[in-house]
């Protein structure tokens, strides 16, 4: 950086040309001009870090910046600072520090006029003052509008990656499936033919079938500790092998599964007087087999289609943009199966204390539907490993009212004030942007609600009442 001599005529004449400045006379741009240092940034100097002190308001007079918010461990560009913009403090900001990096992209000449000449600004020309003021107001509206962009991109992100992941264990199971069911079809042939050659009667089949469908039920494996689970395979092995039926390894797995037992095999073998043993065990087996494929391929499917219907009523995308009745529960619902991932990862209870009859409120599905999701991601992100997430709904005469509480470590009184206001963040920096309380504050104040928080160490509860019949909150 190097400061350069001011030809004052020159630099009015060129402020003049700017957006921000045109329509003021010359004589408070030349008091401008004369109070403010005129420095050159040189291509990739730094002009302004996150933390360092905002002192000056910079009007670029030529050359480009660029400007980069940490998100989330990573630089996050915004649109460039260009000839003609005004970047740093304002009249009347409450700017204390810059929260960004911004790097000269070529030769950047800056005109800085530094804080202490600022009350004399105003009384200079209100005219000035105004047009900065107005600038000011632009650049927070392009911010917050940004930065929400980029939060709700990263919640996306977020969002779609767990859902790739929850997808997954269900398609590769549905998979695992699906090869073994194919498997299995190809040894139909040989056990129908076994089959087919058996003479038994039909007292014998209804009876050895009776046993078999008992045995279905258990579709979903029987609970067994490990030790018991050995000890009956072992059991049926030996029995298996006594009577020489082949592949006793595999037989007795599914068997085991299904819940037979030793006493159960000496029941067949009685019934059909010892006859045909290989092929109506064998038989059995695979019965028992391809019912637990198909099973566990339709219980992959269902859940696969319950995640996509969670992702359908979230995103709401089947529905109109109006206000209308919102079931507030199935929205939690949906939002926890969007945030599972999160909720496994940490290895967190949720406990779901639903009232059986609460009302729909009124409003904007795909709103509160993100009040959700901010609220109770950040409980997650709040809380330690193995922590307790429990969700209470009831409602009064006029309001639903959903609360969310948490284990976490809790908000300070001192800054229990402040978490609504704009870009205050208890994370640390680059992972979060402040932005998420703002806008649940937002969309509740839009839908005539209330949202109030209580915290202390180890306990924090965020309380939303959303109108019913669309009553404002007292």
């Amino acid at each position: 950086m190097q400061q350069l001599e001011k030809n004052t005529p020159d630099l009015v004449a060129c402020i003049q040309s700017f957006l921000v400045f045109q329509g003021i006379d010359a004589t408070p741009l030349t008091w401008l001009v004369e109070r403010s240092e005129y420095k050159c940034y040189d291509l990739g100097e730094v002009v302004f870090k996150p933390g360092q002190r905002i002192d000056h308001m910079q009007i670029v007079m030529q050359g480009r910046c660029s400007v980069e918010f940490e998100q989330n461990g990573e630089l996050r560009p915004s649109p460039p600072w260009e000839t003609g913009d005004v970047m740093g403090l304002l009249p009347f900001s409450r700017m204390k520090a810059a929260k960004a990096w911004g790097r000269a992209l070529e030769p950047c000449y800056l005109l800085e006029l530094h804080r202490d000449h600022f009350i004399e600004m105003v009384n200079q020309s209100y005219e000035l003052t105004q047009a900065l003021v107005g600038a000011m107001s632009d650049r927070v509206r392009d911010f917050t509008q940004l930065r929400s962009q980029n939060e709700k991109l990263i919640s996306l992100g977020k969002i779609s990656a767990g859902l790739a992941h929850e997808l997954n264990n269900p398609a590769a199971a549905m998979v695992r499936s699906a090869a073994e069911l194919h498997r299995r079809q190809h040894q139909t042939p040989e056990r129908f033919k076994a089959v087919m050659t058996m003479r038994v009667t039909d007292e014998q089949t209804d009876a050895v079938n009776a046993i078999l469908f008992s045995k279905i039920q258990h579709v979903k494996g029987v609970e067994l500790s490990l030790m018991e689970r050995e000890a009956r395979k072992d059991d049926l092995l030996d029995w298996l092998d006594s009577h020489d039926i082949p592949d006793s390894e595999e037989l007795a797995e599914t068997l085991v599964e299904f819940d037979f037992t030793e006493a159960d095999l000496l029941e067949i073998n009685k019934i059909v007087n010892g006859q045909h043993l290989k092929a109506i065990i064998r038989w059995i087996e695979g019965t028992l087999s391809l019912e637990r494929l198909v099973h566990e391929i339709r219980e992959s499917a269902s859940r696969i289609a319950t995640l996509v219907q969670s992702v359908k009523s979230y995103s709401h995308m089947d529905r109109g943009t109006g206000m209308e009745p919102v079931p507030v529960q199935e929205g939690i619902r949906s939002t926890l199966v969007m945030l599972q991932h999160k909720i496994k990862q940490k290895r967190i209870q949720v406990i779901k204390n639903f009232s059986p009859n609460l009302p729909d409120a009124q409003g904007y599905p795909g709103e509160i539907n993100q009040v959700w999701t901010n609220l109770i991601d950040n409980a997650i992100d709040a809380m330690p490993e193995e922590g307790t997430l429990t969700i209470t709904t009831h409602h009064d005469p006029h309001f639903v009212n959903v609360a969310i509480h948490d284990t976490g470590a809790g908000i300070p009184e001192e800054l229990q004030t402040l978490i609504f206001d704009p870009f205050f963040t208890t994370k640390p920096m680059g992972q979060g942007t402040g932005l998420g309380l703002d806008v649940v504050n937002k969309i509740i104040f839009h839908h005539r609600g209330d949202i109030r928080v209580e915290s202390q160490p180890g306990s924090t509860t965020f309380t939303v009442a959303l109108p019913i019949n669309g009553a404002s909150s007292a």
